[in-house]
């Protein structure tokens, strides 16, 4: 039975815990003069600090799921209809982040049109001192009234290109191995995945098991679906019938991803060479994008048009890393000239050896450890290395001739043949 004053105490130690935690924000502004407001009443605040913020729906959308915000700010305009679209997908994917919604027009209408979206606060621009007061205090109440978050968050980083043959589970199998850190490989060629192979496991379950048992996943359960590898290294592999695959839906992508992040450092995904909707899925949610190519002609355009493509998903630049496969000192195209024509730097680039690489995958072994100091290893820990401090550590960056120079964007238009293109830029 609960003493007299028990309910009085726990809201006092609820106050108490409001008055020294951190409080996190993103904003999504709709001009500079919005977000300097916003930023400078928060600066104001003891504990308070902006992660990042702008007036980019997508940018700020990903660092919201990146970063994990104790709350989000989201500035309507005055044709709100795409930022509540953003406050609802906020609310939906992470429903710990207090969405706050805030905007010149403080209509009836839009206040409840933005708390039926998922807002928790609504404030009125300009800021006024103390209805800003009650949000903030009402929103750090939000924060420690929450459940405690998961402590892990693993990042995600895809292997893709949008044309087969380029090598990209070669890539995927190596990378994975070279992070030196809890890390599963996700095979997403649900139709014909074959990541087993390259590491020499036969997975009893599939990404299909896991889907279907999706709501009752505990650390047990999950370690009963991967298949392992090393120490480090576990495999999710794709479903053995096909028909299992038809079922798998965008939306378990995604929760599938979410529960490898709570539990591994690094997750390794290999999509299929298309934009279907699961690819996609798997684009959209993961934090880097090693895009890979070789050095001929149908490669370099399907690059480049996939560049294109994540221009208009809205990707960052930032986020997509076009890595060289099956280089070799013969090819006549040269690096500087092919990143000319991508508009992108090449972030690595691994030398030709098929007879080296076709040995590890028959052996079932990653190179990177069937051959740890050859020289198509070390160039394979080197793109590694570039996602995990634990990978840099273990070997001595290069710079690489070639990969150095400014960021060239595209300035050609495309010609009746790529080789046109190419002495176009050239």
């Amino acid at each position: 039975m609960k003493q007299p004053g028990s309910r009085d105490n726990s809201e006092q130690r609820l106050k108490e815990q409001t008055m020294t935690q951190q409080l996190t924000f993103v904003i999504l502004s709709n001009g500079p003069e919005t977000f300097r407001e916003l930023r400078g009443a928060l600066a104001e605040r003891e504990g308070a600090r902006v992660l990042a913020g702008g007036d980019d729906a997508e940018q700020v959308m990903e660092e919201i799921k990146r970063l994990r915000p104790t709350a989000a700010i989201i500035a309507l305009s005055s044709t709100p209809e795409n930022e509540l679209r953003m406050v609802a997908r906020v609310a939906a994917e992470c429903p710990r982040t207090a969405v706050i919604c805030t905007s010149r027009d403080a209509s009836p209408d839009l206040i409840l049109r933005s708390m039926r979206a998922g807002a928790r606060e609504y404030m009125r621009l300009p800021l006024l001192p103390e209805e800003f007061k009650t949000v903030y205090d009402r929103t750090a109440e939000f924060c420690a009234g929450q459940p405690e978050a998961p402590k892990k968050r693993g990042r995600a980083v895809a292997v893709f290109s949008s044309k087969g043959g380029c090598g990209t589970t070669f890539i995927a199998t190596n990378v994975a191995a070279a992070l030196n850190a809890p890390t599963v490989l996700v095979d997403l060629n649900l139709q014909s995945g074959d990541l087993g192979l390259f590491l020499g496991v036969e997975p009893k379950y599939s990404i299909a098991d896991l889907i279907e048992n999706r709501e009752r996943v505990d650390d047990s359960l999950m370690r009963s679906y991967v298949a392992p590898h090393s120490e480090n290294l576990a495999l999710l592999a794709a479903p053995r019938e096909a028909d299992s695959a038809d079922d798998i839906e965008p939306e378990h992508v995604f929760q599938v991803l979410e529960l490898l992040r709570e539990r591994y450092d690094y997750i390794v995904i290999d999509p299929q060479h298309t934009f279907d909707s699961i690819t996609l899925a798997a684009l959209d949610q993961a934090d880097e994008i090693l895009l890979v190519l070789t050095l001929d002609i149908p490669a370099i355009r399907c690059t480049q048009r996939a560049l294109a493509i994540f221009d208009r998903l809205g990707y960052p630049r930032h986020k997509v890393h076009i890595v060289v496969n099956r280089w070799s000192k013969q090819i006549d195209l040269d690096l500087r000239q092919v990143e000319r024509y991508l508009g992108e730097r090449v972030m690595g680039y691994v030398q030709s050896d098929y007879r080296m690489a076709v040995n590890s995958i028959n052996l079932g072994q990653p190179l990177v450890e069937s051959e740890p100091t050859s020289k198509i290893a070390t160039e394979l820990r080197q793109i590694a290395a570039h996602f995990s401090l634990t990978a840099q550590s273990a070997i001595t960056t290069e710079l690489r001739r070639g990969l150095l120079g400014s960021l060239f964007r595209r300035e050609k238009a495309v010609e009746k043949t790529v080789s046109s293109e190419l002495s176009a830029i050239s």
